[in-house]
This record gives structure tokens, sequence and C-alpha cells, in this order.
């Protein structure tokens, strides 16, 4: 009988074939090396927020290497993603949660981007994007948007990462927003139709304005150019991709009035959201070129 110990200091046996016997967990071989199925708490990560005996993720190793699919949870215990490894590294399937249980990105992740078949889901379950990537993980073929109500938004196609033909634009109920024709990922901007919302859109748009909590700013935005950002007054913030992403009144670091631009994570411009007294008030109309 070999002996190996747990990653807890405690001494387990093996068989005389060296594989760790049914009930060993955290186990360490006499080569040092982890094995078998582990479960890290929070005492072991020190993770702010973790209570000690939280469980922060589970797993199986191979010879010190994640192997299948691990689980990590959030601090508050609930799911926050299953991820397949493979020599250590994501290769397969994976799914994302949000806090709330809801799923909030699924589909196969290798090399560090993802292939194939994508979703990602509004919070409150329907589905905001389906998009197909290339093995190259660019976008190939048809991709779609839809609205939190589940209505669709856009829809159009792609090849090689940039739209490629006609990219078509719905309002929240349904109705036609505009038509696009592209080449490459340039617009012709001779082909643009855009189309007027429905009374009821409009209707959604300006009604009464509550008071809400605003737009809180992201790590990695800042003001380019000229001008220090102190999280108050009139400011416009860029994020790492140099695009714009807030223009507006600011007050302790949140947007109160003004523009929050909204980007997918190639970068494509999805909508404009507005605000006005920290509240979500509708969305301004998209720029044509």
């Amino acid at each position: 009988m070999a002996l190996i110990a747990s990653f807890s200091g405690k001494i387990r046996a093996t068989d005389h074939e060296g594989g760790a016997s049914s009930d060993s967990l955290n186990v360490i071989d006499e080569n040092n090396l982890k094995q078998g199925f582990w479960i890290f708490y929070g005492k072991d990560k020190r993770l702010p927020d973790y209570e000690d005996d939280a469980k922060v993720e589970e797993g199986r190793y191979k010879d010190n290497r994640k192997s299948g699919i691990w689980k990590k949870y959030f601090a508050s215990g609930t799911l926050q993603n299953e991820i397949t490894y493979q020599n250590s590294r994501p290769n397969g399937y994976a799914k994302i949660y949000y806090t709330n249980g809801q799923v909030k990105e699924e589909g196969i992740w290798k090399g560090n981007k993802w292939t194939g078949d994508y979703k990602l889901y509004h919070e409150n379950g329907n589905l905001y994007h389906v998009f197909n990537f290339n093995p190259k993980g660019k976008r190939e073929g048809e991709q779609t948007y839809y609205h939190e109500n589940g209505e669709k938004m856009i829809q159009g196609t792609w090849a090689e990462g940039k739209e490629s033909g006609t990219v078509t634009e719905w309002y929240e109920d349904g109705s036609l927003r505009s038509e696009k024709n592209f080449e490459g990922g340039t617009l012709d901007v001779g082909s643009v139709k855009n189309y007027e919302p429905t009374e009821a859109v409009i209707a959604a748009t300006v009604q009464a304005e509550p008071r809400g909590a605003g737009v809180a700013v992201a790590r990695g935005e800042e003001i380019r150019h000229i001008g220090k950002f102190d999280g108050n007054g009139e400011h416009k913030l860029y994020n790492m991709n140099r695009q714009i992403s807030k223009d507006g009144n600011f007050v302790n670091n949140k947007l109160i009035d003004g523009k929050w631009y909204r980007y997918d994570t190639s970068g494509i411009l999805l909508r404009i959201e507005v605000y006005k007294n920290g509240a979500y008030v509708g969305d301004a109309p998209m720029p044509v070129d």
C-alpha cells in the first residue's frame, strides 16, 4: 500500500495499482501531483467575500492538470460557471451563470475563444445573442440579437467577423427599424433605410421618468485627450477599445443624465441607451456611419 497525502494534511491509502481509493478527496500522490476529485473552499483560496467553509470550485485533476468539467461558485453559493478542461486549459462545453441562477452564456470554449454555436442570455432568461463562430473565433454566418422582451432586435450575415450583406433591425414591439447593407464590414450609406417607430414604441420611450441609480463607471473607462475624470460633472468616457462608452452628467462615478453606448464582445455597437435622473428612458437613434 502506498501512502499519499490529501490537501487537508490527512494521509490516505491507495491500492497496489496506485489508484486513489473511492473515498479519497483532494489527494496529492507520491510524486506531489494532484489526482482525482478536488474541492476548494474559501479557507483554501483566501478570496474576498468568501467564508472559510464556502465552496469556491470543484472538479477533477489528472497528474496535476484540470480535466473534465469544473464548477465554480459565487460567494453566495450559487453556481457561477461550468467549464470543460483538457490539460488545465478550457476546451469544450462551457456554461456561465448570473448571480440569480439564470444562464448567462453557453457554447464551446476552445483556445481562449468561443467556437461554433454560442448563446448569450438576458438576466430574465430570454435570449440576447445567437452567434456562430468559426474555428478562428470570428463570427461567421447568420447572427441574431434579441430585445429583453424576446422580440428580435438585429439579424444579419457575418463573414470573418464582419457584417456581409443586409443587416436588419427591429423595435421592441417587433416593427421594422432599419435595413442596412454591408460589404466586408463597411456600411453602404446609400443603402440605409430607416423606419419610424410605432405609436406603442414612442409611448414606451416617453413614459414618466422614474429616478434610478444610474450606471456605474466600469474599470478601464477613461477620458481621452483632455481633462481628468473625478466622478462628477459633464464627461465623455471611452472604453479600452477606444470606443465612446458614456457621455453625460456623472454623480459619484455614475452616469445620471446622458448616453450609455452598449457594445457586444466583438466591439459592435448594439444600442445607445438614454438615462435621465439615473433611470433608463429609451434608446437614441443608432449612427448610420
